[in-house]
């Protein structure tokens, strides 16, 4: 595996290289200024893209793939922000390697994926554009040339991976749609046969010990998620980067886990006054978490030593409406032969066989088939206590029948 990786100089360019103006489409920190980490993962194969996503300054990375194509050009999967820098990278790949020939659109509920798609595409006007099937939009079911998609040259994907002009070097694997009432969820995973790649949106994550690189280009929101009160002065050190980071993964991935507590709103104001910042970035120094001494235990169960998992949210709020479904899509991925998983969040690439793909699944069945991998999900079991707040949206969902309920497992 290459590792070497490429990220705009900022004393040779200015904010504009990072400036992303259509960003009060999907209004999600750090909104208009987007920094863009291209790694090399496979030499002169694959490259990845990551860019930064949140609420809050809950963030996450959210990742592009390169793929070189055998004859030259480049297949895009799942786009990022085309900002003067990002495009700048591609370009860089493009004299080296040929043209982009194709953009992947690889979900159709993912909006942090699905608003990047036809700007991208209008940076390459020579590329087709592929999408998942059964796209959607909300509060209206818009067509694709509605959303920004290049009406001439997007088509969806077929059902048979073998109708596309890349079958040749992918195979791919769609799950979904999934129905969640007022919504889908669908994923399409692509597998690079010359390389043995698994390409993934959303279904399986790993989380890193440590805050990745494009994380820790401005550490301000590690540091603020770093306090345990709204007094803390966080010094910006290795240590309190880690900590801030490992709490970041527990809220993205469970919303509240069991070891954090949401403060009462009169002791929240009360602490403001206290607290040594009190400007819009820091929210007038409100803070109204509190964490238990006992944190660090949910992230270590949730890592689980850097296993491959289904995030607890897909977990209890999406792929329980589907068991069936899903597993036989996991069935028909986990037949590929890959060696290395690259999702488009969190950690990546994970080095990862197809039966600890399989694995990541078996919370869908009734008897989890046992032994295998040290990545095994019966290795690291998620505690059940952490997921009491989605269990808890899970029953209002259904109770107030916005989303089907979970069906039995298999």
């Amino acid at each position: 595996m290459a590792d070497d990786e490429r990220v705009g100089n900022t004393e040779l360019f200015n904010a504009r290289d990072f400036s992303w103006r259509l960003w009060p489409v999907l209004p999600l920190y750090p909104f208009g200024k987007r920094r863009t980490i291209r790694k090399e993962v496979i030499k002169d194969t694959i490259w990845t893209f990551d860019q930064l996503q949140g609420i809050f300054y809950v963030v996450v990375p959210i990742r592009m793939t390169v793929v070189k194509l055998d004859q030259g050009g480049l297949l895009v999967y799942a786009p990022v922000a085309p900002t003067t820098e990002c495009i700048r990278l591609v370009n860089e790949l493009v004299t080296e390697h040929g043209d982009v020939k194709y953009i992947i659109l690889p979900t159709i509920s993912g909006l942090e994926h699905k608003v990047f798609v036809g700007p991208f595409a209008r940076c390459f006007p020579a590329a087709q554009v592929f999408v998942a099937p059964n796209q959607w939009s909300f509060p209206l079911n818009l067509p694709l040339s509605w959303l920004g998609l290049p009406a001439k040259r997007t088509q969806l994907l077929p059902e048979d991976s073998s109708k596309v002009p890349f079958a040749d070097q992918f195979d791919y694997a769609m799950l979904g749609p999934i129905n969640l009432g007022p919504g889908r969820f669908a994923e399409v995973a692509f597998f690079h046969k010359r390389s043995h790649t698994l390409l993934v949106t959303d279904s399986v994550v790993s989380i890193p010990e440590n805050p990745p690189a494009i994380v820790q280009l401005d550490p301000y929101p590690l540091l603020f998620h770093a306090k345990d009160n709204a007094s803390d002065i966080v010094a910006d050190n290795q240590a309190n980067r880690r900590k801030g980071w490992q709490r970041i993964s527990l809220f993205a991935l469970y919303f509240q886990p069991s070891a954090l507590e949401i403060i009462d709103w009169g002791e929240v104001f009360r602490d403001a006054f206290k607290a040594p910042e009190h400007s819009k970035k820091a929210y007038f120094g409100l803070y109204p978490f509190k964490w238990q001494e006992n944190w660090q235990r949910s992230f270590d169960a949730l890592r689980g030593n850097g296993r491959l998992f289904v995030a607890p949210i897909l977990q209890t709020l999406i792929l329980n409406r589907a068991p069936s479904e899903t597993l036989n899509w996991a069935d028909k991925v986990a037949s590929w032969d890959f060696q290395w998983i690259v999702p488009c969040h969190f950690d990546s690439p994970i080095k990862a066989t197809a039966y600890q793909f399989r694995q990541a699944f078996s919370f869908l069945e009734r008897q989890p088939v046992s032994g295998g991998g040290f990545f095994s999900s019966s290795s690291y079991p998620l505690p059940e206590e952490d997921f009491k707040i989605l269990r808890k949206i899970d029953y209002g969902l259904n109770k107030y029948g916005i989303v089907p309920p979970a069906k039995e497992k298999t």
